[in-house]
């Protein structure tokens, strides 16, 4: 049960080999004037290369991310790599935030000092959060599992051992994308430890098209948003299919070729974010996105990340007929985000919706694109909460 401190240190023999390997990079033809139609735009992959291996401080990034108060223990025979930092002044408010695929502890570090220290940022004392930020196993400097049924339900256990550890007993949970799901398994399994639940992304409505009502009689803004759902699988979901039933096969490359891994995540912040099309115009800067995908080159950790997807096909996060979770809810609608359900259909489990906001902009990745907005909607729905 021990907890261990951490700190980020990636050796430099890893950062030459790196930019070694961009270096030597074999160049893929592309047709003309085809932009982004066909997956991640040539010119637009060859810029942030240069700048990844000519430009870019991994050191600078380290220093930043040390400021942080990092930590390992070990649960359920996996370590856990977290950060845990305390609010500026006493609280009995605490918030857990979850990354998701192709994410990363990295998306929350302009948001977590939003949280802890409000004052600071022209909020409230009484609105500040001790934070606590996992790595999901197979993600960043958690370990990599090495057998399979490590999934979204297990992941949430060990959360709920990791808050007891820390000393927790009602917190705030809190994430987007796979983060979501995590979320709330931990509002169905653990819900005597929550406070609530906040999203930016709804889980599990990207499982295969079905009628969630008990007399079959869907609403109309279900049945639009269950075609949104499926026309956008079919121009984007390829990804999401590949990492379910072939992760392994994938992961040579994108573990072997660090402009592999560059361009199969870089296309996901392009299509995901609120940029209308032109990285140029995102909210992150290069040096954010670099960060992230350095973190899973580092940690050698594409091929555990995704093999989530994998368990998660699996044992999806579905619901039986007349399932309910009564821990109240609350959800953040970014307009970039991808197709999201009507309330409808989320009133369909969740019974207790506290809050739902439509947010004037940002996209999937909220915490890093618009951390303010989250932070605000966060401290919203916190005040209306019993810890």
């Amino acid at each position: 049960m021990k907890i261990r401190p951490f700190t980020i240190e990636i050796a430099q023999s890893e950062i030459d080999d790196l930019r070694k390997r961009i270096s030597n990079w074999r160049e893929p033809d592309q047709l003309q004037a085809i932009g982004w139609a066909q997956g991640t735009e040539y010119e637009e992959l060859r810029r942030l290369m240069l700048h990844w291996r000519t430009g870019f401080d991994w050191r600078k990034q380290e220093a930043a991310w040390n400021i942080h108060p990092h930590y390992q223990t070990d649960i359920g025979g996996q370590t856990i790599h977290f950060i845990h930092a305390r609010a500026a002044v006493a609280t009995s408010k605490t918030v857990l935030l979850t990354h998701g695929w192709p994410g990363s502890v990295f998306e929350f570090h302009r948001l977590i000092p939003l949280l802890t220290d409000p004052l600071s940022h022209g909020g409230r004392q009484e609105d500040a959060f001790n934070v606590v930020v996992p790595s999901i196993p197979g993600y960043g400097f958690s370990s990599r599992p090495t057998k399979p049924g490590l999934n979204l339900f297990i992941v949430a256990d060990l959360w709920a051992e990791l808050m007891s550890r820390l000393g927790y007993e009602r917190y705030l949970a809190q994430g987007g994308d796979l983060g979501a799901s995590v979320s709330t398994c931990l509002a169905q399994a653990h819900p005597e430890s929550l406070a609530g639940v906040h999203l930016n992304f709804i889980p599990g409505s990207y499982s295969p098209p079905h009628d969630p009502s008990p007399d079959g009689d869907l609403t109309l803004e279900e049945r639009a948003f269950l075609e949104r759902k499926a026309g956008w699988a079919d121009l984007h979901g390829a990804y999401a299919h590949i990492q379910a039933t072939r992760p392994q096969t994938l992961a040579y490359g994108l573990t072997d070729s660090p402009v592999g891994l560059a361009a199969w995540m870089i296309e996901k912040f392009h299509d995901w974010s609120d940029c209308d099309g032109d990285l140029g115009n995102a909210a992150f800067s290069r040096d954010d996105m670099l960060a992230n995908i350095s973190l899973y080159w580092f940690t050698r950790t594409v091929a555990s990340s995704m093999r989530l997807y994998w368990e998660t096909r699996a044992r999806p996060l579905a619901f039986a007929p007349g399932t309910a979770i009564h821990v109240p809810l609350a959800v953040a609608l970014f307009p970039k985000e991808l197709p999201m359900p009507p309330r409808s259909w989320v009133e369909r489990v969740f019974k207790d919706i506290r809050q739902w906001t439509a947010m004037p902009r940002g996209g999937h990745f909220a915490a890093l694109e618009q951390p303010a907005l989250l932070a605000q909607d966060i401290r919203a729905f916190a005040g209306g909460l019993d810890f």
